[in-house]
């Protein structure tokens, strides 16, 4: 037997020293939350440190993903930025550093101080990469924060000073001529069509200044959300015709033509209707002020699906690209120079918005660029009805035939009292509307009617003392009327007091179509 003895103490013994080293070098990284890694460019394979697959969201027994796998996480922007380093250090021998965002399993986002440098082999060619990571998360996310907090303060007091600055000037503009011309009536006497001018302009500015107060105390309203909404079922068509006839005059004094293409038929939104008519009020009266003398303003209505479509389009100075993101902000004007052309808060818009939000609707702004026009889209939801039910009321309104029956029909709420009739109408009946009661006993002084809906709760006399009153007239001035009453009062203690009080019939609003039409056959006889 023959042997070799070897003395390997003195090898043992440095590998107890690099086990050690690579021992302390791990647990600094789990002190630091440094990871490290090591790339083998001829295998393509990576190896990684415990922190590694922390910071990158794996479990370590799923062992370290592929070079491909590993880009797939990084974020595309940042991808290409990798992808070039890691080719610059194999082919130039150049180190690399930069912050880095990979997505983790959740989808949310990290960001690693990312670093990486060559080995190389006797030859001078990178066979190699080694790097380092650190998480940087949350720093990123505090710079982030005050960046953002920075610009938000800077763009707030800009915003601040340039409202205060056309606050002032906008309040005061009104009061100039209405001081000038007060002190001008006190002092000297004025002939009549002078007085009468004078007064006139006294009149419109304040107006003016009432119309800033209201925009500012609405938009307070909105931004402490207290601003509440009188919902009930309404027909745009009503109030887009009234707002459009109580603005014509303001567009008729610059010789701006406003043109309506309405899809009439009665589909109704969950709305109030003065805070719609304000929508579409502050939308026409924009597009007046933007637009030059001889222009064109057009309104369609039209429902598309679920939704009813309200567009305002104007010829005007239009919207620049670079305005276009922010139209709806409030207090943000295109032009807040003391050389700006057109007055006004910026508050129109932004109320126009809210209001549209409130009502489970949306707004939007488009324009080709500055002197191209603009058109601004509001969408707001319908109330979704029965397609089985809606058939059935198409079938009983081609069935009805209302020819020569005079029907008065009174309420306070003008949607409601307008699309009544505007039905009625379409059946043949003769109709007239009132929207007070003493404004309805003045009809039957002058015509005796053949039918009377009447709503109950109305403002200086309510309904049931409207009948009382009716009732008490004689038989040949319509003291036997058939009646109606229309009411948000639907308890049954309710129908009771409408029968009591002499109507022969009670519809809870909101009034159903088969139900109103059904109602008036029976009592009317036809």
């Amino acid at each position: 037997m023959a042997g070799v003895v070897l003395n390997i103490t003195a090898r043992k013994s440095v590998e107890q020293q690099l086990y050690q080293s690579q021992a302390h070098l791990a647990m600094a990284q789990r002190v630091a939350q440094v990871g490290s890694w090591e790339f083998d460019i001829e295998t393509q394979k990576v190896s990684w440190s415990e922190i590694t697959f922390l910071h990158w969201g794996i479990d370590p027994e799923r062992g370290e993903p592929t070079y491909l796998e590993l880009l797939e996480r990084v974020y595309p922007e940042d991808r290409e930025i990798l992808q070039k380093s890691v080719e610059r250090a194999i082919v130039e021998g150049v180190a690399y550093a930069f912050d880095m965002r990979i997505f983790l399993n959740d989808g949310s986002i990290r960001y690693l101080d990312s670093r990486g440098e060559p080995i190389f082999n006797e030859k001078g060619q990178a066979i190699k990469l080694i790097g380092t990571s650190l998480d940087i998360t949350e720093r990123k996310q505090t710079e982030l924060a005050l960046q953002q907090a920075k610009e938000a303060a800077e763009t707030a007091s800009q915003l601040k000073d340039e409202f205060l600055t056309i606050l002032s000037h906008e309040l005061r503009s009104p009061l100039n001529p209405i001081l000038a011309w007060s002190q001008v009536l006190r002092s000297r006497k004025l002939n009549e069509a002078t007085t009468e001018r004078a007064l006139e302009t006294i009149e419109r500015n304040a107006k003016l200044q009432t119309q800033l107060i209201d925009d500012l105390l609405d938009m307070s309203r909105i931004l402490q959300g207290k601003l509440n909404l009188n919902i009930k079922p309404v027909n745009l068509v009503f109030i887009i015709k009234n707002t459009v006839e109580l603005i014509r005059q303001l567009a008729e004094a610059k010789g701006i033509q406003i043109q309506t293409v309405l899809d009439l038929k009665t589909c109704q939104i969950e709305g109030d209707s003065t805070r719609l008519q304000q929508i579409i009020w502050n939308l026409l009266s924009n597009a007046i002020k933007f637009t030059p003398e001889g222009g064109q303003v057009t309104v369609n209505l039209e429902y598309l699906d679920s939704y009813a479509q309200i567009q305002v389009r104007d010829t005007g100075q239009g919207i620049s690209p670079e305005f276009l993101p922010h139209v709806f902000e409030r207090f943000r004007q295109e032009s807040t120079s003391t050389t700006r052309k057109y007055s006004g808060l910026g508050l129109g818009l932004s109320i126009v918005r809210h209001l549209t939000k409130l009502h489970g609707g949306s707004v939007q702004a488009e324009s080709p660029g500055l002197g191209l026009g603009a058109t601004f889209t509001v969408e707001l939801p319908l109330i979704v009805t029965d397609s089985k039910e809606t058939a059935k009321e198409e079938q009983i309104k081609t069935q009805m035939n209302f020819n020569g029956l005079r029907v008065l029909i009174v309420d306070d709420e003008v949607d409601l009292r307008e699309l009544i009739a505007e039905l009625l109408e379409d059946l043949g009946a003769t109709v007239t509307v009132a929207s007070s009661a003493p404004e309805a006993l003045r009809v039957f002084e002058q015509q005796t009617p053949d039918l009377l809906l009447s709503d109950i709760g109305m403002p200086e006399m309510d309904g049931y003392m409207l009948i009382r009153q009716i009732r008490l007239l004689p038989s040949e001035r319509g003291g036997k009327i058939p009646a109606i009453a229309l009411t948000a009062y639907a308890e049954d203690c309710n129908r009771e007091k409408a029968i009591a009080a002499g109507f022969q019939m009670h519809i809870a609003k909101p009034v159903e179509l088969r139900v109103l039409l059904e109602a008036i056959a029976t009592l009317v006889g036809r």
